[in-house]
C-alpha cells in the first residue's frame, strides 16, 4: 500500500532507478512533507544524503529548492550539516538559494562551520 512517502525513501537510499519510476507515474507530490522528520521534503533527504543525481531529477521535476522543514531549513542547511559538498554544488549549479536563513537567522554556512564541515564553509563563503 503506497504511503505517499516512496518518493522520500528513494531520495534516503540514493535510488535514482525508484525515484525517476514514481516521477514518470505523476502519482507522488515532488514537494511533499514528511510530519514524522520535521516537514523534510524528499529534496532534503536527498541533499541531507548527499545523492546528487537524485537531487538533480528532483528538481527537474519541479522540486522546490528552498523547501523548508521547521525551524525553516533548506536542503542546504542538512548538506552543510552533514558535509555533502557535491550536494550544495548540485543545488546552486541549478540555480537554488544556498544561503537562505533558518529561523534563527543561520545559513548553511554558519551550520557548516558549526559542524566543522570546512569544505562545505568555504564554498558557501563565496
Amino acid at each position: 500500500m503506497a504511503s505517499g512517502l516512496e518518493v522520500h525513501e528513494a531520495c534516503t537510499t540514493g535510488d535514482l532507478d525508484a525515484l525517476e519510476e514514481y516521477l514518470r507515474t505523476g502519482k507522488f507530490d515532488v514537494n511533499m512533507k514528511d510530519p514524522d522528520w520535521q516537514n523534510r521534503t524528499p529534496i532534503h533527504w536527498a541533499a541531507a544524503r548527499g545523492h546528487v543525481s537524485c537531487i538533480n531529477s528532483l528538481l527537474d521535476h519541479g522540486a522546490k529548492g528552498t523547501a523548508r522543514m521547521d525551524m525553516g531549513w533548506t536542503p542546504a542547511h542538512l548538506a552543510a550539516e552533514a558535509g555533502k559538498l557535491a550536494a550544495l554544488r548540485a543545488l546552486y549549479s541549478s540555480g537554488v538559494s544556498v544561503t537562505k536563513k533558518d529561523v534563527y537567522g543561520d545559513r548553511p554556512r554558519r551550520l557548516a562551520e558549526i559542524y566543522g564541515r570546512s569544505e562545505c564553509a568555504k564554498f558557501l563563503q563565496q
